[in-house]
């Protein structure tokens, strides 16, 4: 057989980056620093918003979780070949083609009412929506930079994309980690109607991809996008 070839794959894991070091300084060295910490602390509890040293904490944890979901696996030549052929048939990428298949196995043998292969089922709906959705606007002839924002404000105007994308995301009280878990997918989701519909991102003059920021929308922020042959 060929020789092995190593191929990373990298699950879906959020990696929360907060604002570094800060202190307080007094007057005085000891009763001052004291203070200052104190203070920062009690400050930070009052107004919800946390200290350099719990920033710092969180950011070490949310790191060591990011590590522990990247997972290297080796594979013969002959299988890696054949996967990434099949990868492609689907319009995937090998990551997220292997990632489906992990999540294929969950689903096949997960018991009945496993909240996580449920979460999963509703995640590959919302997928399978916009992929087709974004493929059928794109032949309207709706394709635009925006093309992205377009896609999903159509797709969460229909009450049962919505109802299925809040079970892809929502993890019960757990407000935070929902929220990483939409952005998460939403990022996801850009990617995928990139890709159905043949797209690219869209860049400035130096080539630097363009970005828009939007309020009061089913997303907040999107890749602008572009055709080869526009």
């Amino acid at each position: 057989m060929g020789c092995n070839m190593a191929t990373k794959l990298e699950a879906v894991a959020d990696t929360a980056k907060s604002a570094g070091k800060g202190g307080a300084k007094g007057g005085r060295k000891s009763g001052g620093k004291a203070a200052g910490k104190a203070a920062g602390k009690s400050a930070g509890k009052a107004a919800g918003t946390p200290t350099a040293e719990q920033a710092e904490r969180r950011k070490k944890r949310m790191d060591r979780m990011a590590a522990a979901n990247k997972v290297t696996v080796t594979f013969q030549t002959e299988v890696r070949r054949y996967l990434a052929a099949r990868a492609r048939d689907e319009g995937m990428d090998m990551g997220h083609f292997l990632q489906k298949l992990a999540e294929s196995h969950v689903l096949e043998t997960a018991p009945a009412g496993d909240p996580l292969a449920a979460q999963i089922g509703a995640r590959r709906g919302v997928i399978d929506h916009v992929i087709k959705l974004a493929q059928a606007m794109d032949q309207e002839g709706a394709f635009d930079a925006d093309f992205i924002l377009r896609v999903m404000q159509r797709a969460h105007a229909n009450p049962a994309f919505a109802g299925m994308y809040t079970a892809a995301v929502t993890e019960a009280g757990k407000p935070k980690l929902t929220s990483r878990a939409g952005v998460a997918l939403n990022q996801q989701l850009g990617r995928l109607i990139k890709r159905a519909v043949g797209a690219k991102s869209k860049r400035d003059a130096e080539g630097k991809i363009l970005r828009a920021q939007v309020k009061d929308e089913v997303i907040t922020s999107y890749t602008l996008l572009e055709k080869s042959d526009a």
